[in-house]
């Protein structure tokens, strides 16, 4: 329940909420940012195995979560950052910005790890299925307990924080 004004997240916070939607295949819209590039690798990996060219689009998808995951990473981190603002608007959230934190880098060794199988060709197609499998449900968690962060942090006034 808000008992008083609530916070408005920074002008870092509302950016990245604003990019919405993308155009990825003709006819399709996705989410834009790292939301339509995990979108964009399910779709991928979702798409039988006989089709030519399957691994290459595989890499092709990845890659962008990659560097979407690392772009996130900078953003919360940072001097600047999310979670650095967080903290000073609201103190009670440190567990969770430290557990989301710590995330961080078994993510990244998780998009690695299936980046370099899915570059071997003989590695099996149903290992990088699972792999792919297991890093876009991690992701789906980590991004949903941020979202869920961010909702306490805004959306929740207890009072005397500040």
């Amino acid at each position: 329940m808000v008992t008083g004004g609530v916070q408005q997240p920074s002008a870092t916070a509302r950016a990245s909420a604003a990019r919405t939607h993308v155009v990825g295949l003709p006819g399709e819209p996705r989410p834009a940012g790292l939301p339509g590039d995990l979108h964009a690798l399910a779709r991928a990996v979702a798409v039988a195995t006989s089709e030519p060219r399957w691994r290459e689009t595989v890499l092709l998808r990845l890659r962008p979560v990659g560097q979407g995951f690392a772009e996130h990473v900078r953003a919360t981190e940072g001097p600047a950052g999310l979670y650095r603002e967080l903290l000073t608007h609201s103190p009670r959230l440190d567990h969770g910005i430290r557990l989301l934190t710590r995330e961080h880098a078994p993510i990244v060794a998780a998009v690695l790890a299936m980046q370099r199988l899915a570059e071997r060709s003989e590695a099996s197609p149903d290992e990088l299925r699972r792999r792919a499998g297991h890093l876009l449900r991690t992701l789906a968690r980590h991004r949903r307990r941020g979202a869920n962060l961010l909702w306490q942090a805004y959306q929740t006034d207890l009072g005397g924080e500040t």
